[in-house]
């Protein structure tokens, strides 16, 4: 399958393992209005490549993924689409987008091995923390940080993190936008492996080689039976927590965090039960 129209991603597929990479390094791999599209897609067309039998994520450079364009949303970029009339430029990020992303991401039958070679944050740590098997950095920081720009966490860190960690750790982690390392992270479950930063990818590619050469059916469908367990806590709570972040976009708190954000200060919230 031809992926050159991706700009923001890469894959490359030896042994029946596409490695797909996160690729905006110099921006620790923020997600931009069509980045966002073209995540939404690639499982899709990952999906239906019968030369791939295990996806392997990682990011470029020394992120995995610092989430949403922060001064991209200062700026109103990820409201709004690109020029040009490729399948990427689709205009404005909606709650039905972050949906798609979480639900293409489950529906794809072959395993997801997250190669987590660095920072996870916001959408970042919830694509990481969906995919099947995690190998994570030992000196990598997870966070859902949502809350620190004033939204509300609705692109599926509401559905994962109770399910990996239990509701009070999650919501302590999602009402707060603390930091944890990925020793940590491995220390609490919330990972499958937490690991020297340089053996990363070695230890990701061992699993996905074996996966790759083992009974492609039984694997694929054993992980499908669990995955209707993830579908059901999505549906259950995806569309809320998405309509909740919408909500939170227009409030005068969001708008104050993303230009304290760009003005490097701390931000003034509004002081009050309500707007």
């Amino acid at each position: 399958m031809d992926y050159s129209d991706y700009e923001f991603l890469k894959v490359e597929t030896v042994d029946r393992v596409a490695t797909l990479t996160l690729n905006r390094p110099d921006s620790l791999n923020a997600i931009t209005s069509r980045m966002h599209h073209e995540i939404e897609q690639i499982w899709i067309d990952l999906a239906a490549d019968r030369d791939v039998n295990v996806i392997l994520l990682t990011g470029a450079g020394r992120a995995f993924c610092a989430g949403g364009d922060v001064k991209g949303m200062a700026a109103g970029a990820l409201v709004g689409g690109g020029p040009g009339g490729d399948r990427f430029n689709r205009g404005p990020i909606t709650a039905a987008n972050g949906r798609r992303i979480v639900e293409n991401m489950l529906d794809v039958e072959q395993p997801i091995i997250g190669a987590i070679n660095g920072d996870a944050i916001g959408l970042g740590a919830t694509l990481a923390l969906l995919c099947d098997i995690t190998v994570v950095s030992e000196k990598a920081r997870f966070a859902d940080t949502h809350v620190k720009v004033g939204v509300v966490a609705g692109d599926g860190g509401a559905v994962i993190w109770p399910l990996l960690i239990g509701p009070h750790r999650a919501k302590e982690f999602l009402m707060r936008g603390n930091f944890m390392t990925g020793a940590e992270a491995g220390r609490i479950g919330m990972v499958n492996y937490a690991v020297p930063p340089d053996q990363v990818m070695t230890r990701s590619r061992e699993l996905a080689q074996e996966l790759a050469d083992g009974p492609t059916w039984a694997i694929r469908w054993s992980k499908l039976s669990v995955n209707k367990w993830l579908k059901q806590q999505a549906n259950l709570i995806l569309d809320a927590s998405l309509a909740y972040e919408m909500m939170t976009f227009k409030t005068e708190d969001h708008k104050e965090a993303v230009k304290a954000f760009v003005e490097k200060r701390k931000p003034n919230f509004v002081k009050s039960s309500g707007e």
